[in-house]
């Protein structure tokens, strides 16, 4: 009785569920209440689960994206990146109610040049989720972009290994340090920019000259 006097101070779903198998208690039979309460009660705690794993997804385009666990050193690299790296952090426990989440995120995957999945932070990676990675990764490698995975150890490790994930990218590009990957992937993007403008100065040498020039003088 002291629970029921309380019952409005608990949530409206708590005390939804509660009444209604107090309800199905009374009039249908005390089995049959007990197996819809705890079944809707299953329901609303993978619902609760799914969006605490959501909420441990983080994306990072860019070093003002709010991410306050970045290092300076990380966040002058997505600087010089210049928003071409796509840093996805995954965090804690990851199963069936992360999948959907990272599957949604794979349509912007081929925004970007390089894609680096960062789960230095996961504890424990179901099948689910590992098969949703393992599509953002195909993913990412049909669209011809540069993949990184990050801090893969222990089960996670063993997850992704027996799944046959990591063998989809050279051995590279999976890295134990967050920062290795931004390194190799903006020495990626900057030497990229680098030979594409080398080769338009090779086609257009009196325009590159004449520039050059032009800065010279703004500089005098």
């Amino acid at each position: 009785w002291s629970f029921l006097k309380r019952a409005h101070q608990v949530s409206i779903k708590a005390a939804a569920l509660m009444y209604l198998v107090l309800f199905m208690t009374v009039f249908v039979d005390l089995i049959t209440a007990v197996a819809v309460g705890v079944f809707i009660a299953n329901l609303l705690t993978v619902k609760n689960l799914s969006q605490l794993q959501i909420n441990q997804i983080k994306e990072i385009t860019a070093p003002d994206d709010g991410e306050n666990s970045l290092s300076y050193e990380e966040k002058q690299l997505l600087k010089q990146a210049r928003g071409r790296i796509f840093l996805f952090r995954l965090g804690g426990p990851m199963s069936f109610g992360a999948a959907k989440a990272i599957s949604q995120r794979m349509g912007i995957v081929e925004k970007y040049d390089v894609l680096v999945l960062d789960l230095s932070d996961v504890t424990l990676l179901g099948v689910t989720a590992s098969l949703a990675i393992e599509n953002m990764v195909k993913e990412a490698r049909g669209k011809r972009r540069d993949v990184f995975i990050v801090g893969a150890t222990g089960r996670v490790k063993q997850r992704l290994e027996k799944l046959k994930i990591l063998e989809l990218l050279p051995e590279r590009n999976r890295v134990s340090d967050r920062i290795e990957a931004l390194e190799q992937a903006t020495a990626l993007i900057t030497g990229e920019q680098s030979h594409i403008n080398s080769a338009l100065a090779q086609e257009n040498p009196i325009e590159v000259n004449s520039a050059a020039a032009n800065l010279d003088q703004t500089k005098q």
